[in-house]
């Protein structure tokens, strides 16, 4: 889990959280709930509303029974044996396969024998005489029988078991590959012609055309499943009828329906039996009047070789469709845009393999975006997102008019565009939580100003550690073994007390752009530089520990009015600073289950020395050479000691501040570092004599600077070195033997 953790960290949790995210949407396409199938098929629509078929040639006339058919001739249904000089007219005019839009389910009411019964007052002979005439549905059926032609069928949904007769005239099929059924369109029963119309027939198909669930015309069948047997489309048995085939070859594989073949001409279809329409716009071209044709008022060449397709275009007999280019066109007239994409070899096709191509588009698109989006600007990601989407639209359309294709561009488009919003929220809620964390963690250890500039830019905040010059402080109070046995029975007094104590030290620090690193106690330890850079770090360190000493004698008169108010003891609280600055590594310190900010160091270990040497001093503060290098442009550095402290090989030259610029520039202050240097010299060199007088002189020159313990301890140091001598190769370094 910890692997898994760290490998998280370091690849990001927008990217990993993104990489779920995008073979979460694999099976998503594979399931294709009803938006998204919905949203493809808009996106086809627009496609051929934008790029229709192009008529490049006229191989389907429709012979429409039109309003102006309806008024002249009579009301729909006609007698059969006007749809019998129909069909005869059509056959002279030398048409290659008629196809009927229309079904004859019923025996026509006009036929002699049964219309007389409607009649009143009818004589015997008459009557006789009608009973000898020929009934209509026989002289369309003998029409039919002259002719090639393809009655229509329609689904039903109340099964009904074939008879025998309706068995013989079944549409032939050879299936290579696995059933088909599974795959097709399904109707319970079959809705046929009067047995003398079906007989007579060349062909029998059915024209039910399902629209989608919005009501438009896509995809059309072209075989389907009635009666618990195979059957073809209206427009599939005329081309077997036209090209002599005696049975429909249906290629199936795995996936489903591949193609549909007659003799000649093979078919691409979806996997479940249906071909993808290529509209055209509707054109009026394609139409000729019923009652032109009855009337012989047309061309003689307008039907020879032609197929044609009876059917309605009247608005009172209801059969109109929506295409994606056609709000509105005679149901005829889609059988007629099939039979000429087919023919014309302008069918669209939206092979098995799109999804796969989809899927590999969409997934290879999301790998791009999760690992390469991070790493730019949103400039850039703007730009290239123009760009993808150009680019997969541009590459959607070339397949579509080029290569009649249709490849979705639209579930890629949608993935990818998820994949980066989701990669974008995560990263924004990520950095937002960072920015939360940093003000926490930071919030009592930063002031505000340097809290909001590392909220804002948290790379600044290297995590592991990072290697900086900085500048360390620790601070301690003299003498907190006696303050606290002063309340061993009150320890939440003591608690109030070091409260008071550290808040006002603690500001001083945050003002001046430190950063506590932790508490001890009573001590403080605090650094600077880090973890945003300050490249003032040694002056702002330096004030800040004036500004602790100031606050904390602040504090001690507040506690002397209030002992001398309570007729309490008086325990002032006397500081101990050390400071030193040198390279160290900052970052989140500890384990992997907790971990804080912190520093380390040998720097480090040097400032504490110092805060420890100066109980020596008699001091409140002490600072190493490094800061004091630096400080020194704007401090009154004065030097008090060079030593060895215990662990270290290489002595350090150990300076104190005695105040702020204007000191510096003060007479009194220059003389004091003179004598104080002089006083160094003869120290260094043994002169023991030399240097007590020094001594006598640096105190008259130290009034109003607390420095007089230091001199004690150097005549202290003095004393003991004529005891015991330190040897002629004595450098001037002391040696100190604790920490």
């Amino acid at each position: 889990m910890n692997r898994i953790g760290r490998w998280a960290r370091q690849f990001g949790v927008a990217r990993a959280v993104c990489f779920v995210l995008l073979f979460a949407l694999v099976p998503l396409r594979l399931a294709d709930p009803r938006p998204l199938a919905e949203l493809r098929l808009r996106t086809f629509d627009l496609l051929q509303l934008l790029w229709p078929r192009q008529q490049t040639s006229s191989p389907v006339v429709i012979v429409d029974i039109d309003e102006d058919s309806l008024k002249e001739i009579g009301q729909w249904p006609w007698p059969r044996t006007v749809v019998a000089d129909l069909v005869t007219k059509i056959t002279e005019l030398g048409a290659a396969a008629i196809g009927f839009d229309i079904i004859f389910a019923e025996p026509d009411r006009m036929s002699p024998a049964i219309a007389e019964h409607s009649f009143r007052g009818i004589d015997e002979e008459t009557r006789a005489k009608l009973d000898s005439m020929p009934n209509n549905d026989d002289v369309l059926a003998d029409a039919i029988k002259h002719s090639r032609v393809v009655v229509g069928q329609v689904g039903a949904a109340h099964f009904e078991p074939r008879s025998p007769s309706e068995a013989a005239l079944q549409t032939g099929f050879a299936v290579l590959g696995p059933d088909p059924a599974p795959y097709l369109a399904t109707f319970p029963g079959l809705l046929r012609n009067v047995q003398p119309i079906e007989q007579a027939a060349a062909g029998r198909g059915l024209f039910s055309i399902t629209p989608e669930t919005d009501g438009i015309i896509r995809r059309v069948p072209v075989i389907m499943e009635a009666q618990e047997t195979l059957v073809p489309s209206l427009t599939m048995e005329m081309l077997r009828v036209l090209s002599g085939a005696g049975a429909i070859l249906v290629r199936v594989n795995e996936a489903g329906v591949q193609s549909v073949a007659v003799r000649g001409l093979e078919v691409p279809t979806d996997r479940n039996g249906r071909l993808w329409v290529h509209f055209n716009k509707h054109d009026p071209d394609r139409y000729v009047s019923a009652k032109d044709v009855l009337q012989g008022r047309i061309p003689a060449d307008r039907l020879r070789n032609r197929l044609v397709l009876i059917g309605t275009s009247a608005t009172g007999l209801l059969d109109i469709k929506t295409t994606p280019v056609d709000p509105v066109i005679p149901g005829v007239e889609v059988h007629a845009q099939i039979l000429e994409s087919v023919l014309t070899k302008s069918l669209l096709v939206n092979p098995n393999y799109a999804i796969g191509a989809e899927l590999v588009l969409a997934v290879l698109l999301g790998i791009t975006i999760i690992i390469a989006a991070p790493m730019v600007s949103a400039s850039i990601n703007l730009l290239v997102g123009a760009l993808l989407i150009a680019g997969l639209m541009g590459f959607s359309l070339y397949l579509f008019v080029e290569h009649n294709l249709l490849i979705d561009f639209t579930y890629p488009l949608i993935s990818s565009w998820l994949i980066y919003l989701v990669l974008t929220f995560v990263n924004y809620f990520r950095e937002q939580k960072q920015r939360q964390q940093i003000r926490s963690a930071f919030g009592y250890y930063l002031s505000p100003h340097m809290v909001e500039q590392l909220a804002r830019s948290p790379e600044k905040l290297v995590l592991g550690g990072e290697e900086r010059r900085m500048t360390i402080l620790f601070s301690d109070v003299r003498g907190f073994t006696t303050i606290s046995e002063h309340y061993k029975d009150d320890p939440q007094g003591l608690t109030r007390l070091m409260n008071r104590f550290l808040t006002p030290l603690t500001n001083a620090i945050i003002e001046r752009k430190g950063t506590i690193d932790k508490y001890i106690g009573d001590a403080i330890m605090a650094f600077w530089n880090a973890p945003v850079d300050d490249p003032e770090q040694e002056t702002n360190a330096c004030d800040a520990a004036l500004e602790m000493l100031a606050r904390a004698e602040a504090l001690n008169g507040e506690l002397k009015r209030e002992a001398e108010a309570s007729g309490g003891e008086y325990m002032p609280l006397r500081v101990g600073i050390g400071l030193n600055t040198g390279p160290c590594v900052v970052g989140n310190m500890g384990s992997d289950f907790r971990f804080n900010y912190s520093v380390l160091g040998d720097t480090v270990n040097l400032a504490s020395r110092l805060e420890s040497r100066t109980k020596d001093y008699r001091l409140p503060m002490a600072i190493g050479s490094r800061t004091a290098e630096v400080a020194k442009q704007k401090f009154a550095i004065m030097e008090i000691d060079l030593i060895l402290v215990k662990g270290k090989k290489q002595p350090e030259a150990v300076f104190t501040v005695l105040g702020r610029a204007e000191v510096e520039n003060d007479p009194r202050f220059i003389e004091l570092c003179q004598l104080n240097a002089q006083m160094l010299a003869h120290f260094r060199k043994q002169e023991w004599d030399a240097a007590l007088a020094m001594i006598r002189r640096c105190r008259k020159s130290a009034n109003g600077f607390d420095v007089a313990g230091l001199y004690d301890m150097y005549e202290e140091r003095i004393a003991a070195y004529r005891a015991k001598p330190p040897g002629p190769d004595w450098d001037g370094v002391y040696e100190a033997e604790s920490k």
